[in-house]
């Protein structure tokens, strides 16, 4: 298909011009981009410290992971069945009571005696995340001026930059200097202090009136099946990689934990670095621009695969990785969340459900293949998914 036309061009200039953050930002956004930082943090911080986690408890890398994949299994599991209750009962109720629950599971978490419990602390941690995405991505299209929906979105999502650089990176070192426990009672401190901002904006969604959508319905509606499939593709990609980018860097390339801190930092200055990018994407259109960000993801997985060895390639592919995912993720999200508004909590229910299935998917499946193989064949792997998820992104805009 043909992503450009000459009457665009003159849009590209308009784009460029329009890359800006929205000057004034309510404070519900600011809520929401924390929200996310605390929800990243966790679902990205366990790949970093999984090697001393390991050691800890006496057992190999592989089986600290099953936590991550449990947290994945909870979250598409709560998300798929628990999420369409946001369209009824309102976003805001629903995210602050999942925060409250993923708090109390976080401090599970570092209270764990053993692998058994972490994977049960995070299991229940997925529970609530899966409730908390949806409803933070819903409101963050709710809240978005007309025309500005990828920017508002993209300053949400920079959430996950926090995660990475204030969460991910630090934790790395505060596992080196203290403990990987010490890690956990962090981030349970910042849900708690999320939990307690949610409930001082004044802003109060009103419950709807009749039952609440069913978990599939939302799958009848145009473009939804192939974006989903996309959206598969691409953080199966992301998260096969990225458990085990750590493991890679400590015991491939012979690194102390704290180098993992440095590559999270990197992929977060990347992640945050592509909001620039997002008043193009308002003006040239998700539609068009979606399936070009997920190429430009494979090409960042062959490059991690080409160049496995060289502690300098990765560092500086890592921080492209960050600034491509940004872009591919904003899109996706953009596209599901105008397909229907009155269904958006549905809609991303099945999103997170989706995408916390292939973070199960991704954690297991690689794991395998990392042992076995080595990490240069996971990203190439990884190549491959993303392809996928370009192609179904071109065939989702076929479709509408």
């Amino acid at each position: 298909m043909s992503f450009w036309h000459s009457a665009d061009m003159s849009k590209v200039d308009q784009a460029i011009q329009g890359y800006a953050v929205p000057d004034r930002l309510p404070s519900a956004a600011l809520v929401l981009t924390g929200c996310v930082g605390v929800i990243g943090s966790n679902s990205l911080v366990l790949g970093p410290i999984a090697p001393e986690v390991a050691t800890s408890f006496v057992t190999g890398v592989p089986a600290v992971m099953t936590a991550s994949s449990a947290f994945g299994i909870g979250t598409a599991a709560s998300a798929l069945f628990l999420a369409r209750h946001i369209d009824r009962l309102g976003a805001r109720r629903m995210l602050r009571l999942a925060m409250t629950l993923l708090a109390a599971a976080l401090f599970l978490s570092a209270a764990s005696p053993a692998v058994a419990a972490l994977v049960a602390a995070q299991l229940l941690a997925g529970m609530a995340s899966g409730v908390a995405l949806p409803a933070i991505y819903a409101s963050a299209a709710a809240i978005a001026q007309p025309g500005r929906e990828a920017r508002m979105i993209g300053v949400v999502l920079t959430g996950w930059t926090l995660s990475m650089v204030a969460g991910v990176a630090l934790s790395a070192v505060l596992a080196d200097l203290v403990h990987w426990r010490a890690v956990y009672v962090a981030v349970a401190l910042l849900a708690a202090l999320a939990t307690v901002a949610l409930s001082t904006l004044g802003h109060r969604d009103p419950p709807k009136v009749g039952p609440a959508p069913m978990p599939f319905a939302a799958l009848r509606l145009r473009g939804v099946k192939p974006l989903l499939v996309a959206c598969g593709g691409f953080m199966a990609a992301f998260y096969g990689v990225y458990g085990y980018l750590g493991d890679h860097l400590h015991h491939g390339l012979g690194h102390p934990i704290s180098m993992n801190g440095l590559a999270a930092l990197l992929y977060g200055i990347g992640f945050g670095g592509s909001m620039l990018l997002d008043g193009i994407a308002d003006r040239l259109g998700a539609r068009r621009l979606m399936p070009l960000a997920f190429l430009a993801v494979a090409a960042v997985y062959l490059a991690l695969a080409l160049f496995a060895g060289s502690t300098t390639a990765v560092l500086a592919i890592v921080f492209l990785w960050g600034l491509a995912n940004h872009f591919g993720l904003n899109m996706l999200i953009m596209r599901l969340t105008a397909i229907d508004p009155a269904q958006r909590g549905t809609i991303m229910g099945l999103n997170s459900a989706v995408t916390y299935l292939a973070v199960f998917l991704g954690t297991s499946g690689f794991g395998p293949l990392y042992a076995n193989y080595g990490f240069a064949l996971c990203a190439f792997v990884a190549t491959g998914l993303t392809l996928l998820a370009a192609i179904a992104g071109s065939a989702s805009s076929q479709a509408d």
